[in-house]
């Protein structure tokens, strides 16, 4: 009786720890681990599209290693055509999920891709609650992709060349420089 009590339960943790390790473990390696953002700061950074863009609901923007799609949530409320890009399946999935609930399927969508290997020139506007350690690698990202005028709001971490144009507390707002148009 007791044998069989310890196969399960040595099961279900060893299904726990497996689970943890592809949803946690790889992610953290590739990019940042997940971290949540506070209804304050994602209502700032909402607001900070909006000011970056002078409200056109039309621009692209997308928010890098979107987590449980907090984000991209708030900015399809607010009007806008948001993309959340993702690597850690469970995180895309619930994302899609949420997405789905709360009715914003054709204003709101998750990409489960490793966004280093994504092209990122299509976007007018880049979201980023990266971590110290990539920074410097996404700031030449950035710089070689994204378009003159496109706008990076990130989340906490800075860029180490890259110089703020605004800073609102914790959140720093820069802009490719180049002739835009």
């Amino acid at each position: 009786m007791y044998f069989y009590l310890y196969l399960v339960v040595s099961g279900l943790i060893a299904i726990f720890l497996i689970i943890f390790i592809i949803a946690f473990g790889v992610p953290m390696f590739t990019g940042a681990p997940f971290a949540v953002s506070s209804r304050f700061k994602i209502k700032r950074m909402v607001e900070i599209v909006n000011e970056e863009t002078a409200g056109k609901r039309k621009a692209a923007v997308v928010d890098l290693g979107s987590g449980d799609g907090r984000i991209v949530i708030a900015l399809a409320r607010n009007g806008y055509a948001a993309t959340g890009l993702e690597i850690n399946p469970f995180l895309a999935w619930y994302s899609r999920l949420r997405i789905k609930i709360a009715g914003l399927k054709d204003k709101a969508a998750i990409k489960r891709v490793n966004y280093w290997q994504e092209d990122l020139s299509k976007y007018d506007v880049v979201i980023l609650f990266g971590v110290f350690y990539i920074m410097e690698r996404m700031e030449k990202k950035l710089q070689e992709e994204l378009k003159p005028g496109a706008v990076v709001i990130c989340n906490h971490f800075f860029f180490p060349s890259w110089a703020p144009v605004k800073q609102n507390g914790d959140i720093y707002i820069y802009r490719k420089l180049g002739k835009v148009g």
